[in-house]
């Protein structure tokens, strides 16, 4: 399990683990890190963890939040990465679970291309040339051999892009954590879970849309025929 550890002048304070989807960090005792210094705003910034990958956003605070030095107000976290809020210091420390090889996909970032004429059914490592930006694809977890609930079967999801130059093209949601979109830019995360699919905003100043309605930090579930905007695309979530 990832984790943060908070020190002050070189000196370790406390380890905090990463143990549910959001983590929160700022003064008021209600926060899940409570640093009680009045350079800390209330509710100052939020780390958010999805599977094995975790993403720091500042809630606007008054003195801001620094990840590596560098002024962020979102951004995934990388192994080691020390978040700097006020004096205090949070390094982020990442376990990810030993993983039994080959049954791994690993993550693949690929730059846009032009769409052959006519395609064939793609394979997913092909998918990402519909969108135009780099698509992270993640697989965390190997494939269960048990069958979630019916409705929510292995495999038997998929996107569909509706506008574009690659419009008509799917994407076979097969792995458990799925990324879409430019980093900096925008960029929304389709995670599998028992109860269904859902879909998270994790970077970017401008959230996707969600049949036409701006996501929040908070993830959502994916219903047949759903529409989500990104990037300028829209595309078409659908149970298979």
């Amino acid at each position: 399990m990832s984790k943060l550890i908070l020190s002050l002048d070189g000196k370790t304070l406390k380890e905090y683990p990463l143990d549910k989807e959001r983590i929160l960090i700022g003064r008021k005792p209600g926060n899940d890190i409570q640093i009680d210094n009045v350079a800390v705003s209330g509710e100052h910034a939020v780390v958010i963890t999805i599977l094995n990958d975790s993403f720091l956003e500042d809630m606007g605070s008054t003195n801001g939040t620094k990840v590596n030095g560098n002024a962020v107000k979102k951004c995934f976290l990388q192994k080691s990465d020390v978040i700097e809020i006020g004096k205090y210091k949070l390094t982020y420390i990442r376990e990810d679970a030993p993983r039994p090889a080959p049954d791994f996909d690993k993550t693949v970032m690929v730059r846009p291309a032009a769409p052959p004429p006519r395609p064939a059914m793609p394979a997913p490592a092909a998918i990402p040339a519909m969108l135009p930006s780099s698509v992270s694809i993640q697989s965390d977890a190997p494939p269960e051999k048990t069958l979630p609930p019916p409705q929510i079967r292995q495999g038997m999801a998929a996107i569909q892009l509706l506008t574009g130059p690659s419009a008509g093209r799917e994407l076979d949601l097969v792995k458990n954590l799925t990324t879409l979109g430019k980093p900096g830019v925008q960029v929304a995360v389709i995670t599998r879970r028992p109860q269904g699919y859902f879909i998270t905003h994790v970077d970017g100043a401008k959230p996707p849309a969600l049949n036409g309605r701006v996501l929040d930090l908070q993830p959502h579930p994916l219903r047949d025929h759903d529409i989500v905007e990104l990037l300028g695309i829209k595309m078409e979530f659908f149970l298979k």
